[in-house]
């Protein structure tokens, strides 16, 4: 496994140097790509491609089912990495920072649909309103259009999901800087996690470029950077909460 460990390594060595910028500037760094996609959008100056569409591969057997990839990944990685010297009450504890996560990913969401839901209208072909139907889900089963203010979920679980992940890798740099023993299992999570990153950002620039309006993208992102702030910034610094993830100061954001 000296090449599975060869990759950690390097993954690593990238990550020391620029974990607290990236930690600090990631929410702008998705304002502003969000931002950027949507004026290329307008400007209509980005050529169609594999991945402006929806059902490209990415899209269908990752992103619509994102939250299952950040759950498979994080609670296996999280029971592992933060074990180390550490007893079982406190890794439960940060287990149930995974649950806080979920209950946020949950609520959002359905906050989303109910906000589409409550101001749409359901449209045929030839721009008729369809009055019988109330739900967005209702309205595209009979096969006709509902028009209501889409808030991207796109952009909130792509961005959430981010912010989410690289907070919680941190323990790895200790790890590894300290030449901790790690199993397999742990090294092989540490970098899927990363791939996983690369796979969020990458499908949140193509939402940005390809999909929705820039309202709907720019509160998808606000709503994803709120829940990361509220919890990491805020209530995670409080005794009574899942706490931040161990040897988190020695990379601490300077604010």
């Amino acid at each position: 496994m000296a090449a599975l460990s060869g990759v950690v390594n390097k993954l690593v060595s990238f990550w020391i140097p620029n974990v607290t910028l990236i930690r600090r500037y990631m929410p702008f760094f998705f304002f502003g790509l969000s931002l950027i996609g949507s004026v290329l959008k307008e400007l209509e100056v980005v050529p169609k491609t594999y991945f402006s569409s929806s059902r490209n591969i990415l899209n269908l057997y990752f992103v619509k089912v994102s939250w299952g990839w950040n759950l498979g990944l994080l609670l296996p990685f999280l029971f592992l990495s933060n074990s180390y010297n550490r007893n079982l009450i406190f890794v439960l504890r940060r287990l149930t920072s995974l649950l806080v996560a979920t209950a946020i990913w949950y609520v959002c969401t359905e906050a989303f649909f109910y906000i589409e839901d409550i101001t749409g209208k359901c449209y045929d072909s030839m721009q008729v309103i369809h009055e019988e139907f109330s739900t967005k889900a209702e309205c595209r089963k009979s096969g006709f259009v509902w028009d209501g203010f889409d808030i991207s979920g796109h952009s909130f679980i792509l961005a959430y999901s981010t912010l989410l992940i690289v907070e919680e890798m941190v323990p790895m740099l200790h790890l590894v800087q300290h030449n901790q023993k790690r199993t397999v299992v742990l090294d092989v999570l540490y970098v899927a996690l990363n791939v996983i990153v690369v796979i969020w950002i990458w499908m949140f620039a193509c939402t940005s470029v390809y999909f929705h309006d820039t309202i709907h993208k720019i509160l998808g992102t606000l709503f994803a950077v709120l829940g990361w702030y509220a919890t990491y910034k805020v209530w995670y610094l409080e005794p009574c909460s899942p706490g931040l993830p161990p040897f988190h100061s020695e990379h601490k954001q300077h604010d």
